[in-house]
């Protein structure tokens, strides 16, 4: 052993007998040593550049060759960014670069050139400039080009306040003042061919903006996307009918936007993000910005706005994801029965046989609940279409209500809630980041959204034959309808177009209502912003206010492919039972009006919410079965005298008593009996 200067032994490493120390320095060579000079040097290693997926063509061997192949590609897409953002009062579009201004320095650490020198624009020559500059434009905006949930949990954390990783893994995120749709404030562009195509006028969901006024705020919307030091742009399909797809780009300021659309839309492979080219609809969302009160149409500082002719979107002062989902949701509405396809604002599962069940009902009735069932494959849960070769999911994920969820009740949908989830406006323990299900502090309208393959028996793609039965869902409040009766086409067509449902939140105790954890306000309350109290609630199609044409033109499809393919209809009720309306159906169109006023004023104000139960979750889905299997379509049936509607007598786990309403009526009738207006009147005794 070799002595130091010192006089002290000198310890030698491994390796040491094999090469000598230079200057006599002791070097740790057990491994060998980082190839980075710079922290930030270092940290550019840990991430390794994705291999291009565009092939080679002509047979070229250079081995810059796939390297340029690769830059074109992301050439032309940028190009076609730049024309998605640009203004139509300028001559170009603004300068768009990839990736995150953040990262400048590693880029250069890497040794990366800078991508500012060469920065890509689109040219408009058919527009003539009314401004030649402006200070966006002098700027680059750099394009987070539809990046993975794990780059865009890291920008929300990062970026955006109140974004937290849950204990499951989900993001949890905020969005800000609305948790809910704001339909009040949609506007659609009425031009000569909308005004001849869509339905307008009373009852009608669609109101009107002119052209104008939607350019002044798409204006608005791409001038406070373009002032951003980054945006992120998502590529994406609708529809998993390849024949019927249609390509959508979403332009947003918020990664918790962009995560939301990545996990509701389809997923495109590279290979296809590759020719994805001109996108045929847009979505510019700016919603962190509010738009101008004193613009024409506008009523508030919210303004969420279609111009079918332009095919885009623009959204102005709300930062809630679901007018995004909704909104395109509104577009197939119009496009796809432009092509003779009908869609749907339903469920849709399908049976080992291969028998294809959809579940229409306004969220909160069931849908998602029901249709997520763990002994059938569940090909989407909100939005399909029905072609001339079958049902297809137009989505590519699931959104979920959150409030009172829970593993015993609805495992599949409390599984689902892990990494890549997005869970909005839930509230959490600060310390161990476990959600609480049951908080409402922020909102009612709690929501999970995740891609459908998160549900192990999600069917990929997301496509079935043609449905056997049609399940019209209604969460009755007032116990009038029955838990399931079977509907011939004529009935099922009345209560499509009805789309009646009612739901009773404030006193749906937990002893009161066992089950139905997904059972909760949607469209009657909660959803749509500014609703808070329970009411009875009549949306055509049950779906009124994402629709575009005539409901009666949605309900024409409905029969001619029910009729043509062989389907059943059903209407099921998942709300109450023995209800304070419970009465009324004892009225017929004979009654006396005194004794129906009598009925309406004074029974409403003795029984009030709370005196029925809710149906029971595990009756439903004994029902639902009973349909799936064909055993309803064999069993006994009695006809109800006002609504014509036929009762089964019997369902194998179901008790017989809850079928028909009036046999619950027996506690509520012993109750009006001792009633002394009732006594001494003696017409409206049960």
């Amino acid at each position: 052993m070799a002595s130091t200067p010192n006089g002290l032994a000198r310890i030698e490493t491994h390796g040491a007998k094999t090469k000598k120390h230079e200057n006599g320095i002791c070097h740790d060579d057990s491994s060998a040593p980082v190839r980075a000079q710079t922290i930030d040097e270092l940290h550019s290693l840990q991430r390794k550049r994705s291999a291009p997926t565009t092939p080679i063509k002509d047979g070229a061997s250079s081995p810059f060759a796939a390297a340029l192949s690769e830059e074109e590609r992301q050439r032309q897409q940028l190009q076609s960014i730049s024309a998605s953002l640009a203004s139509l009062t300028r001559e170009t579009g603004p300068k768009v670069v990839r990736g995150d201004p953040a990262r400048k320095g590693e880029a250069a650490a890497k040794g990366a050139p800078s991508p500012h020198p060469q920065p890509v624009h689109h040219h408009h020559p058919h527009v003539t400039p009314t401004i030649a500059v402006s200070d966006s434009s002098l700027k680059f905006t750099h394009v987070l080009y539809n990046l993975s949930p794990a780059e865009l949990y890291e920008q929300a954390i990062k970026y955006e306040k109140g974004s937290f990783i849950t204990s499951t893994g989900a993001l949890a995120t905020l969005s800000g003042a609305k948790t809910g749709r704001s339909p009040r404030d949609k506007r659609i562009v009425k031009d000569e061919a909308s005004a001849q195509e869509l339905w307008w006028g009373k009852g009608s969901p669609n109101i009107e903006m002119d052209e104008h006024t939607f350019l002044t705020n798409r204006e608005r919307a791409v001038d406070y996307l373009n002032s951003l030091d980054k945006v992120f742009v998502n590529d994406q399909f609708l529809n998993w009918d390849t024949e019927n797809r249609i390509k959508v780009r979403i332009i947003s300021a918020r990664a918790y936007h962009s995560l939301f659309m990545h996990n509701m839309c389809i997923r495109p492979t590279e290979e296809e993000l590759e020719e994805f080219g001109t996108p045929d609809f847009t979505i510019y969302n700016a919603g962190q910005f509010p738009c101008n009160r004193y613009t024409h149409y506008m009523t508030s500082s919210t303004s969420v706005d279609i111009n079918l002719a332009r095919r885009e979107m623009v959204i102005l002062g709300t930062q809630y994801a679901g007018e995004m989902k909704k909104g395109l949701f509104g577009v197939m509405h119009y496009l796809m029965p432009r092509r003779g396809i009908l869609s749907l604002h339903s469920g849709c599962n399908m049976g080992k046989q291969g028998d294809v069940a959809l579940f229409f009902g306004l969220s909160g009735t069931g849908k998602t609940t029901l249709s997520t069932d763990h002994n059938r494959l569940l090909i989407g849960d909100d939005e399909h279409c029905w072609s001339d070769t079958g049902v297809s999911n137009i989505e590519g994920g699931c959104y979920a209500k959150c409030i009172d969820l829970s593993q015993e009740k609805e495992p599949d949908i409390c599984n689902a809630i892990k990494f890549g989830t997005v869970l909005e406006n839930v509230v959490f323990d600060e310390h161990t980041r476990e959600v609480d299900y049951t908080d409402k502090s922020v909102t009612e309208n709690t929501r999970a959204a995740y891609p459908i393959e998160y549900i192990p028996n999600a069917k990929i793609p997301c496509v079935g034959p043609h449905p056997k039965n049609v399940i019209l869902l209604a969460c009755d409040a007032f116990g009038v309808l029955p838990p399931v009766s079977k509907l011939n086409l004529p009935q099922t067509m009345y209560h499509f177009i009805s789309g009646y449902t009612a739901l009773v939140n404030n006193f749906c105790s937990e002893a009161e209502s066992p089950a139905l954890p997904s059972y909760h306000l949607d469209d009657v309350a909660g959803t749509e912003d500014g609703i808070k109290e329970p009411q009875a609630t009549f949306s055509a199609c049950f779906g009124a206010a994402f629709i575009m044409l005539h409901p009666t033109k949605y309900a024409a499809m409905l029969a001619e492919k029910m009729q043509k393919y062989g389907a059943t209809g059903w209407l099921v009720n998942t709300g109450w039972s023995g209800g304070r309306y419970l009465l009324l159906s004892t009225v017929t169109a004979s009654t006396p009006l005194h004794i129906y006023l009598w009925h309406e004023l004074t029974l409403n104000s003795l029984f009030r919410y709370g005196v029925g139960k809710r149906i029971r979750l595990p009756y439903t889905r004994k029902i639902i079965d009973a349909i799936h299997s064909g055993e309803l379509l064999t069993a006994n049936y009695k006809k109800t005298e006002v609504f014509g509607l036929e009762i089964p007598t019997e369902i194998d786990g179901v008790p017989s008593e809850i079928l028909d309403p009036i046999n619950t009526v027996s506690s509520v009738a012993s109750r009006i009996s001792s009633c002394h207006f009732c006594y001494t009147c003696k017409k409206c005794r049960v």
